[in-house]
């Protein structure tokens, strides 16, 4: 895919989500790191409705890590992996308080060493919370940016590192946020809404398929 296709294509998607932000609810930069920890192998619907009764209770470092993990996971429970993401989570809010004066830290060093915390997560804090230009690649961006050609990988990191290098700068910033809408909503595994997409005429899995 040439670099003209690139353009083309996200100015359509900037056209149609001039700005786009994730479904998840947050209103703090801390608020955005527990949500993106409990939405792994978890929908985004299901994330906001246990932090919708959760966060009018508990939404600091501090108030978390005084719930104590029985505590949290009351709020929790109703997510995938539950367990888990409260012990994850009190660990965080302890790390947060002793190392970084209760502030979700703005750098990827800081953030993948607290638990729960992997490199997607830490590249959606850092672009949402922190306005840098990063690419959490899950499994509908791994989708997408492979089924249309936009930028083919065989795994996560190396499809991360080609959207960043391929996707024009003036639209780096939102491009995580797009691709993630598109796949969630219109290119999905299973069969996909090629007759719905915006960039259909553009998509080389489209060209495959009709061949």
């Amino acid at each position: 895919m040439n670099k003209a296709k690139r353009i083309e294509i996200f100015s359509r998607l900037r056209e149609d989500n001039p700005h786009p932000t994730t479904e998840l609810n947050f209103s703090s930069p801390f608020e955005l790191l527990i949500a993106v920890i409990l939405s792994a192998q978890a929908t985004d619907k299901g994330v906001n409705k246990a932090t919708k009764k959760l966060f009018p209770m508990a939404n600091t470092p501090e108030a978390i890590y005084a719930l104590g993990e029985d505590g949290l996971k009351q709020y929790i429970k109703t997510i995938g992996l539950y367990n888990t993401k409260g012990k994850n989570i009190i660990k965080t809010c302890k790390m947060l308080i002793d190392l970084h004066h209760s502030q979700v830290p703005d750098n990827r060093r800081d953030l993948e060493a607290l638990p729960g915390v992997g490199r997607k997560t830490a590249n959606v804090v850092l672009n949402t919370a922190f306005g840098q230009p990063t690419m959490a690649v899950d499994t509908h961006i791994f989708r997408v940016s492979n089924r249309t050609k936009i930028a083919h990988g065989k795994d996560v990191v190396e499809v991360e590192k080609r959207l960043l290098r391929l996707i024009p700068n003036e639209f780096i910033m939102d491009a995580h946020h797009w691709l993630i809408l598109l796949g969630r909503y219109i290119c999905t595994a299973r069969k996909p809404k090629c007759g719905a997409c915006l960039i259909e005429d553009l998509c080389e899995f489209t060209k495959k398929s009709d061949q």
